[in-house]
């Protein structure tokens, strides 16, 4: 019997065990499954030996693509407007910025080799939406600053991706350097690929609201169809494949379409499973033995990243927008490194550089001390600065719409302010928008059954069949009744 059948189903049964029970302590998954991966690897427990980076740039790259559809898909328009600018700053040029201070604390204050300075700077250049999302919600924070940590992390992944790809290509070409098409192949790759997942994801919305399959299977295989197409025709005529999935994503995430809270759902759980799993297999690729020689570079690289770099890049990158310093503070500490720098380390190794194995070290090497010590504390320097409100406990209870037909209606989900157990108003005495209708209240980690002479409580979460366009007025109708008492904060919003 091959191992492998036995050896991964077990990595995957031990990161669930472990991450449950290590939740607790607020351990990252992701660092869960990147621990496993070496503890099952060749250095620890040798009960699985892979050492293929070809195979795991293939797969990490499949892995990314619905990682970064997802991202953009959880990427909603309102949410992006109120804090674009910050944002999509960080997310280009903050990027930029990044790998410039990077390369020059490295190259040029320490004196390390030109080649080894610049790869590192551009791959390690992005923060991670995956450990951002998966930390930031465990910490009760403003909305807004919230917003702009997830919508950078989400899309700074294509430009960290291009300027990897730019030098590496550099290194490897038989040529002499050509800047100009360099820089034509940047353009080309940074501009058409938005327009190609637009174009793609306006189509796959009119190819969803036409189609009537019998078994809602077919949407879920004809998701999987298209993301890969558009990662696949991008990458084809040599523009980006990751921000025409990222687009794409975004542009799916909003528009109505059939079928669409099975179609998030799935894409939800597929970039779970991939996070996961490319994170175990990084595991698995990595030899801790090898850091002996390189840890004192690792630390070196990563404090130049945590403590010069990433500052510049948020001080720089946000001057003039009226940002509070405490918040720049913990914008500076959550530049968590994560999935996509592990992914990109492989690249050298991939194009024949002798440095590959050494960069892939490095980077892994910084990436464990981001999640570990930055990720672990998160919690710490949010209180520390005042920044950190009376979190609230997830419900225990949801409802989502199934569609298997075009409709105008979806569930909107209301977060009720504080002080919890508050009084408020009885359904019968709210207004409601004609058509729209209570269909779930959780209450802890109760359901409470809504009828006209239940009574709303601080902290409830409330659940509403209604018409879409009537969702700001569901929520005016529920919440300035408790607006009218001036004892609360605005809650978070959601949509399902």
């Amino acid at each position: 019997m091959d191992i492998i059948f036995l050896v991964v189903p077990t990595i995957l049964i031990a990161i669930v065990l472990a991450a449950v029970w290590l939740d607790r302590w607020s351990v990252p998954v992701i660092l869960v499954a990147l621990g496993i991966g070496i503890v099952f690897g060749s250095d620890v427990l040798n009960l699985y030996d892979f050492s293929d980076v070809n195979l795991a740039n293939q797969v990490a790259n499949i892995a990314l693509v619905f990682i970064l559809f997802q991202g953009g898909f959880n990427t909603k328009r309102d949410t992006f407007k109120s804090v674009a600018l910050a944002a999509t700053g960080l997310a280009t040029w903050g990027v930029v910025l990044t790998a410039a201070a990077t390369f020059l604390a490295l190259w040029g204050v320490l004196g390390w080799p030109f080649q080894k300075s610049l790869l590192l700077a551009v791959i390690i250049s992005s923060t991670d939406a995956a450990a951002t999302f998966s930390i930031l919600r465990r910490q009760s924070l403003s909305r807004k600053l919230t917003a702009t940590l997830e919508v950078e992390s989400a899309a700074n992944d294509p430009m960290a991706i291009l300027l990897t790809v730019l030098a590496v290509a550099g290194f490897t070409s038989d040529k002499a350097a050509q800047w100009e098409m360099v820089l034509l192949s940047f353009l080309w790759k940074f501009t058409f690929a938005p327009v190609l997942g637009w174009l793609i994801a306006r189509g796959a919305i009119w190819l969803f609201n036409r189609l009537c399959p019998q078994d809602r299977g077919y949407y879920y295989v004809l998701f999987l169809g298209i993301t890969l197409f558009i990662y696949g025709i991008a990458e084809e005529i040599h523009t980006s494949g990751m921000i025409a999935v990222f687009v794409a994503g975004y542009v799916l995430g909003n528009h109505p379409f059939v079928h669409k809270q099975g179609v998030y759902n799935f894409s939800s759980a597929l970039s779970v499973i991939a996070n996961i799993g490319m994170f175990a297999l990084m595991g698995l690729l990595i030899y801790p033995k090898q850091w002996s020689t390189l840890w004192m570079d690792g630390i070196i690289l990563f404090l130049v990243l945590t403590f010069i770099a990433r500052p510049a890049a948020v001080w720089l990158g946000t001057l003039g927008m009226q940002i509070r310093w405490k918040n720049k503070l913990f914008m500076m500490w959550a530049g968590l490194r994560g999935a996509v720098p592990i992914v990109l380390a492989t690249y050298p190794a991939t194009a024949g550089l002798e440095i590959g194995q050494d960069i892939f070290n490095l980077v892994f090497f910084a990436v464990l001390l981001s999640v570990l010590l930055q990720g672990s504390t998160l919690g710490l320097i949010a209180k520390l600065l005042g920044l950190a409100k009376v979190q609230r406990p997830k419900p225990l209870y949801n409802l989502e719409l199934i569609t298997m037909a075009h409709s105008d209606l979806d569930l909107i989900v209301v977060d009720l302010p504080g002080p919890k157990n508050t009084l408020g108003p009885a359904i019968s005495d709210l207004q409601l928008p004609h058509g729209s209708v209570i269909t779930l209240i959780t209450r802890g980690s109760e359901v409470v059954v809504p009828k006209g002479s239940t009574h709303l409580h601080g902290w409830d979460q409330v659940t509403i069949l209604a018409h879409v366009k009537d969702e700001e007025s569901v929520r005016r109708a529920l919440l300035e009744p408790f607006a009218k008492s001036g004892k609360h904060n605005p809650p978070p919003e959601h949509k399902t």
